[in-house]
């Protein structure tokens, strides 16, 4: 192991080029992707910096998960953190994830199995609608700006399985609560959530996706929907350095 620690930037940037590298195997456009998406989307260095997920939630369900991103960036954590590369300031992520993905465009999930092959144990990856597969027990859920694209009773029915996704999480977690992490855009932000919607409707495209009408919800609403299905609300803001209205909500069911 290496005596000092190195400092964030630097650790991002070799965490950036480890985890987009394995997209190469999913074509020029997977890997493009990718490295625009870790490398511009403040999500992602957000939930690693501040140690979100944590060591004690292994069991990760990414619904939405587009090329599952999350998998090579757990992967590639662990592998940092074993050479001594993962900076003090930083929490662990799990040393042994269980990954599972659920994504519907097909496209992204043959992008996305091509790219994770390298990963022990091997990621589940799902083509499925969220309002229809199965959310098998797990410790933590990843919603990155998709639940939008369904209507309100529809959001709402997903995250009820979520919270009884990480309920039945229990018993081999222990102590440690379930945690949903869920991106939404704030309507009440009208300008910042038009301009989202906007950007989110031209990267379908591009993406060869159809674009589907969408539901937004106030950040007051979101919070309150969340509590009346028994999560502890923290909202935090995650759209630095972009337009955007976007708020990350870590929700803990304990």
């Amino acid at each position: 192991m290496t005596s000092t620690s190195p400092n964030s930037d630097a650790a991002w940037r070799e965490l950036h080029a480890r985890a987009t590298a394995p997209y190469r195997q999913g074509g020029n456009f997977a890997w493009h992707f990718a490295r625009g998406k870790l490398g511009h989307d403040p999500v992602f260095r957000g939930i690693v910096e501040r140690g979100l997920i944590g060591e004690g939630r292994p069991r990760m369900l990414d619904i939405g998960s587009g090329q599952s991103l999350f998998a090579n960036v757990l992967h590639s954590a662990q592998a940092m953190r074993a050479e001594g590369a993962w900076p003090v300031a930083w929490a662990p992520l799990p040393g042994e994830a269980r990954y599972t993905g659920i994504e519907l465009m097909p496209r992204d999930v043959e992008r996305a199995q091509r790219s994770v092959g390298h990963i022990r144990p091997l990621p589940t990856i799902v083509c499925g609608n969220m309002c229809e597969a199965a959310f098998a027990p797990c410790d933590v859920v990843v919603i990155l700006d998709v639940l939008h694209y369904v209507d309100h009773a529809a959001q709402e029915g997903v995250l009820r399985r979520v919270r009884d996704a990480l309920a039945a999480g229990a018993p081999e977690r222990g102590p440690v609560p379930g945690r949903l992490l869920l991106r939404v855009g704030d309507a009440a932000s009208r300008r910042s959530f038009a301009i989202s919607q906007w950007v989110d409707r031209t990267v379908t495209r591009i993406r060869g996706h159809k674009v589907s009408p969408t539901w937004g919800r106030t950040l007051d609403e979101w919070i309150a929907l969340l509590q009346r299905l028994g999560f502890a609300v923290q909202p935090m803001p995650m759209s630095q350095g972009t337009p955007f209205a976007n708020v990350l909500l870590v929700s803990d069911l304990s």
